[in-house]
């Protein structure tokens, strides 16, 4: 391990503090200073969980390189909204205005003078946008060398695809220790091999690893696909069981929204699904019989705690009282997979498995 001065930690766009988590789970010494994030639900989760930082509800762009540098701040963690850089948020990149808090950070990065270290996560498709241009600028007139990786967390055989852009940097004449190539030389090998190299930390490899509900809990029901979504849907969910390694990235609109946004649960063996559907062939989509049919596959969703844990979150990390399910699911739909960030937390300190 280094001789690493413990990290001081400014966390921006921080949600219910996913970036906190991962710096935990990675044992990279360090501290938070201040969170910001202007989502007040949010905010409220991240307190729950972490009580003792200072948590901010403002515009980023709104922040001064003074109010940083007072903190001592040598480390910023963020995950800038996506929406910008999304089919839905229609791609308008920094004509978007919720690009303007990050472009404002990017613009006084020069001026941050304890600044060693920057970690961003950002979708599939910021890569290529303008706004990822203008990171890789600012961070390089700002005197750091970074490395980028194209991320799923079926990389490290956890049964969820979620892959995301990530850029590690370090203030210069900081390096990496681990050969880490151009992003687009990285293959899916070249990930697992670096991703490896710096945790061995066990980790959920299928469905029944994540799962918090029984098969005959009495709060079973409460989670079904309803009626209308089978009439209308079922021929497009992703059905994962116990043995699956692969769920859909869940999204903020699970449960609200059928295509897309994440995988359901069944109970069942696959084979058993599969002769469910053969047999909905044959009947009438606007049948009793043809819905009967495909409510025998007992189709829920996944409980708020088992897409948490599909995430890596801990058990340990919990929701106030008021927060409700609808809530919880949007909020985790925004989150990070912790277990990522983690490693690449340890690879931007140049921590490895020994």
């Amino acid at each position: 391990m280094p001789d690493l001065a413990p990290l001081k930690i400014l966390e921006l766009f921080s949600g219910i503090g996913g970036m906190h988590t991962a710096l935990g789970i990675s044992e990279v010494p360090g501290e938070v200073c201040a969170a910001v994030d202007i989502n007040s639900v949010a905010n409220e989760v991240y307190s729950h969980n972490f009580p003792n930082i200072k948590v901010l509800r403002k515009n980023i762009q709104k922040i001064s390189p003074n109010f940083i540098n007072k903190m001592g701040v040598n480390t910023i963690l963020m995950s800038p909204p996506c929406q910008p850089f999304t089919r839905v948020g229609n791609k308008k990149d920094l004509d978007d205005k919720r690009c303007v808090p990050l472009a404002h950070i990017l613009s006084i990065l020069k001026e941050l003078v304890h600044l060693q270290y920057i970690l961003v996560e950002n979708v599939t498709g910021f890569e290529t946008s303008e706004a990822g241009e203008c990171l890789r600028g600012a961070v390089t007139a700002a005197g750091f060398e970074f490395r980028e990786m194209m991320i799923s967390p079926l990389q490290l055989g956890i049964p969820n695809s979620r892959e995301r852009y990530y850029m590690v940097a370090v203030k210069k004449p900081l390096q990496f220790t681990l050969d880490i190539p151009a992003r687009d030389e990285l293959d899916d090998k070249a990930v697992r091999n670096i991703m490896r190299k710096v945790s061995n930390r066990k980790t959920p490899s299928c469905i029944s690893d994540i799962l918090d509900l029984p098969d005959d809990s009495s709060e079973y029901n409460k989670f079904l696909v309803s009626d209308d979504v089978l009439r209308k849907r079922a021929w497009i969910l992703d059905i994962a069981t116990k043995t699956s390694t692969k769920t859909c990235c869940y999204t903020k609109s699970y449960t609200h929204y059928i295509e897309g946004t994440g995988s359901v649960y069944c109970p069942y063996d696959e084979k058993f699904i599969e002769n469910t559907y053969e047999t909905a062939k044959t009947l009438e989509r606007d049948s009793s019989e043809y819905l009967t049919c495909l409510k025998t596959l007992r189709l829920r969703f996944f409980t708020p705690k088992e897409v948490q844990r599909t995430l890596c979150f801990p058990d340990s990390f919990t929701y106030p009282p008021e927060i409700t399910r609808k809530q919880k699911y949007r909020l985790l739909g925004n989150s990070i997979n912790v277990e990522v960030v983690s490693r690449l937390i340890r690879i931007m300190t140049n921590y490895t498995e020994t």
